[in-house]
């Protein structure tokens, strides 16, 4: 058998899988609240109990962080996990960690058409580089290229880089920012964490008034952000749908920087637990623009691809998929 996780700030799903038969429904699966659990192990440790632990032979996690020498330190959890003691500890022949966005590139060339909502159709080059962005609790990116028989996924930290306003609006926002944190990276402003800190500019600068039911809907809610965006979505108030304007401008933007410095001519693609959730705005907000929006380079944006992954268990199939090729490899 095969255990494949994924690992977020807010929810770890773990399944268990056939390894001849990974695409099909897995044979057990459960999601746990991370912020709940201590440690990965203690929620393996209890998965393994529940579902049985003597026919794993192989492990593989998708972890929100780096991964070093198959160890990784969780970036929005206190968590150290480190694939070989992991081994050790519940008797695997094998336990490998990917960074979560590498873990949702390897299941990109797997994905079925109903697995995608598309943005831009593009001009895709067969075999072009492939790029991917994920908002959600922080912002992944990772991207795939072709080794000659098939796409081969990288990690990277690309959330992290410098934020860099194109816009009036954009540089106030930066200027609020530097008020607030030491650097401002793309994730502060451009993620599930990230909106609240537009809905605070936006509010705090003037721009729009917080009417007293949304601050006490915000003040009694532990994650501000779905309150955001929900009231957003329903058109409720002015200040959220400016937040979320503003998020998907710089979600655009970072998306074409991304694809300009893969030169992807393979596509973007949008992971994340926000982008599925909001394809209407997606489609009706200035995304496109901003993504597009490349001086010189702007007519080849115009021909990359974009597509929305709503699999919500990409980042599974990926660590799933990546699996079988190390059962498969002894």
């Amino acid at each position: 058998m095969l255990l494949a996780g994924d690992i977020g700030g807010t929810k770890t799903v773990l399944a268990l899988y056939a390894p001849d038969n990974v695409q099909q429904a897995p044979i057990a699966e459960v999601t746990f609240p991370s912020r709940e659990f201590a440690s990965l192990s203690e929620i393996v440790a209890r998965f393994l109990a529940e579902h049985g632990q003597a026919a794993v032979k192989t492990a593989v996690f998708g972890v929100a962080g780096p991964v070093m020498g198959n160890r990784a330190e969780t970036t929005n959890l206190p968590w150290v996990i480190d694939g070989e003691a992991m081994a050790a500890q519940f008797g695997f022949q094998s336990v490998k960690l990917l960074n979560d966005l590498q873990a949702i590139a390897n299941a990109v060339p797997f994905l079925r058409e109903d697995d995608l909502f598309t943005l831009n159709q593009g001009k895709p080059v067969p075999k072009g580089t492939i790029g991917v962005i994920a908002p959600g609790t922080g912002l992944g990116e990772a991207f795939l290229t072709w080794n000659g028989r098939s796409y081969t996924a990288h990690p990277s930290e690309g959330g992290h880089t410098s934020f860099a306003p194109t816009t009036p609006t954009h540089t106030e926002l930066l200027t609020y920012m530097q008020t607030r944190f030491p650097r401002v990276s793309y994730e502060r402003v451009c993620s599930g964490s990230g909106i609240p800190n537009l809905y605070a500019f936006l509010r705090d600068t003037g721009r729009f008034p917080e009417p007293t039911w949304l601050r006490e809907a915000l003040a009694a809610s532990d994650d501000p952000t779905p309150v955001i965006v929900q009231a957003a979505q329903a058109e409720k108030s002015e200040l959220c749908q400016a937040a979320l304007s503003l998020f998907l401008e710089i979600l655009g933007d970072e998306a074409g920087n991304l694809a300009l410095k893969l030169l992807a001519t393979g596509g973007i693609y949008l992971g994340g637990g926000i982008p599925p959730r909001i394809l209407p705005q997606l489609q009706n907000s200035a995304f496109m623009r901003f993504f597009v929006n490349k001086g010189r380079f702007s007519a080849l944006m115009a021909e990359i691809p974009v597509h929305v992954i709503c699999n919500p268990k990409v980042a599974l199939l990926g660590a799933a998929m990546f699996g079988r090729q190390v059962a498969k490899n002894g």
